[in-house]
């Protein structure tokens, strides 16, 4: 039993980061039929977010209630600038960019998110590279070739390739034909979304050390978030029928957002980040790209060409080598830092933990 414990703790980050990516892979595809069917992008982004605050806060008072730190006044700037720079910023321009594309084609040039915070890691200290350790040099090779990969997903189309339902273009197809105009402004659009993202893991990971208290954490963030973009929102969103929500998709939308997207997505990243860092934790991004190309293609009837099935290939290759190097970096400067001994699923052994160590690998 003890040995079972063991190999789930080791396992454990890279089964998070997978389920995360299918949840994801959810987000895009609903927020866009939302979107399309006229629901205000600001209007989801305040609902989005408030869902997500409500959802967490009951279990971040109940199990963190003898763990929690007390707020620092660089530490409420610091979730200030969170709540802005995911909810306001990275939701805001990739939903517009969104629109202007397609959901495949954003999810796409979102894997840049693990290049820029590669970059942003090496910049402030968070990710140690050594480019004469085969375990680095895998971490670069890899964040290229990942990089690579979206470039040509996003720059090369080539024939189609048709799925189930790729047939049926009844509703799709103007958009495709529309959003053709606005290709670039929306390229444009989503690549702000995306460095909005990557600033916001090193920026909770740097958080996380200070406040240590993943729920608390992530529903303050959301909390932020649903105040700074609820300003937004009544300021561009004047009509009352813009609020309005039913029994479809606009319920159904900031629902799945808030509680999948936003909670439990930022509580599990910040659990993951603790002990694999943040380039980690974006290294499992390309895996939603494919997962949306799929269910784009058949539930949304985007097209999927052959250079996204290139691109996706050379992605999940360098995601590969990131993730060894990765682990590979992780196996050489620690122990993993929970063992049989941590089996109790209490937060307050972990946080502090994991937070002791992680200062300690950096």
């Amino acid at each position: 039993m003890g040995k079972l414990n063991e190999v789930f703790y080791k396992l454990r980050p890279y089964i998070l980061m997978v389920c995360l990516q299918f949840g994801s892979a959810g987000n895009y595809i609903i927020s866009m039929v939302t979107l399309n069917h006229g629901m205000n992008r600001y209007v989801l982004i305040v609902y989005r977010n408030g869902i997500a605050a409500l959802v967490l806060a009951p279990f971040a008072l109940v199990l963190e209630r003898k763990i929690r730190p007390k707020m620092t006044f660089k530490v409420f700037l610091q979730i200030v600038a969170l709540g802005f720079l995911e909810p306001i910023l990275d939701q805001g321009f990739s939903y517009l960019g969104m629109q202007y594309t397609s959901t495949s084609y954003t999810s796409a040039i979102m894997n840049a998110v693990p290049s820029v915070t590669f970059v942003l890691a090496m910049i402030l200290r968070l990710e140690r590279i050594k480019i004469k350790e085969i375990r680095s040099q895998a971490k670069v090779i890899g964040t290229v070739v990942t990089f690579g990969g979206a470039l040509l997903m996003a720059l090369y189309k080539g024939p189609t390739i048709d799925l189930i339902s790729s047939g049926r273009t009844s509703h799709h197809g103007s958009s495709d034909d529309s959003s053709g105009k606005h290709w670039v402004t929306g390229t444009l659009l989503i690549l702000v979304g995306c460095v909005a993202w990557s600033a916001f893991y090193i920026l909770q990971s740097i958080a996380l050390k200070k406040y240590p208290a993943e729920l608390s954490l992530s529903s303050l963030i959301c909390l932020s978030g649903t105040v700074q973009s609820l300003a937004v929102a009544l300021a561009v969103a004047h009509h009352p029928s813009s609020w309005a929500v039913g029994w479809d998709s606009r319920l159904l939308a900031p629902v799945y957002t808030g509680i999948v997207t936003s909670g439990i997505t930022y509580y599990v990243q910040g659990i993951v980040m603790k002990t694999r860092g943040p380039v980690f934790v974006t290294a499992f991004n390309p895996l939603c790209m494919i997962i949306v190309a799929v269910l784009g293609s058949i539930i949304l009837a985007e097209k999927l060409y052959l250079g996204s099935i290139l691109g996706g290939i050379i992605i999940a290759i360098g995601l590969y080598s990131v993730v060894w190097g990765k682990s590979k970096d992780y196996s050489s400067n620690q122990e993993p830092p929970i063992t049989e001994k941590g089996a109790a699923p209490e937060l307050p052994i972990t946080a502090t933990d994991q937070g002791d160590n992680n200062n300690g690998g950096k």
